[in-house]
């Protein structure tokens, strides 16, 4: 059976790929030691692999793909305060995009033990 999400980051170049498998595996692993949050979607928005929790009014979806200031990125919502909030307990660490997305040149930019806190605030935003 075809599998969309896998197809699109099948085709991005191969920093970019595996970035976004590691940050796959980082979202993933948060979510399974949330209680409440119960299991993912993962799907596709926008053409990007999307990732949200089942439970409606849980979290808001974390979305991951290219970007045209780096190689690519793990995007929030921009109308919350995911990004911002993550900016302000990590000032200067990470490059941003404003309140959309942090981004990465390389998958050794990728701070497990730090973006796991975004990754769970966006998990559980509306909780």
């Amino acid at each position: 059976m075809p599998d969309p999400v896998r197809d699109v980051i099948d085709g991005y170049p191969p920093d970019a790929r595996a970035g976004v498998l590691e940050l796959r595996r980082l979202i993933f692993d948060v979510a399974h030691g949330l209680p409440g949050v119960g299991p993912l979607e993962e799907t596709l928005k926008w053409g990007q692999p999307a990732y949200l929790p089942r439970k409606s009014r849980t979290g808001s979806t974390l979305r991951l793909g290219l970007h045209e200031m780096a190689s690519f990125a793990l995007f929030a919502h921009c109308q919350t305060t995911i990004i911002s909030d993550y900016a302000q307990a990590f000032p200067a660490w990470d490059k941003l995009d404003g309140n959309r997305a942090v981004l990465f040149d390389r998958p050794a930019q990728i701070e497990p033990e730090r973006l796991s806190h975004l990754v769970r605030h966006a998990l559980t935003y509306h909780l």
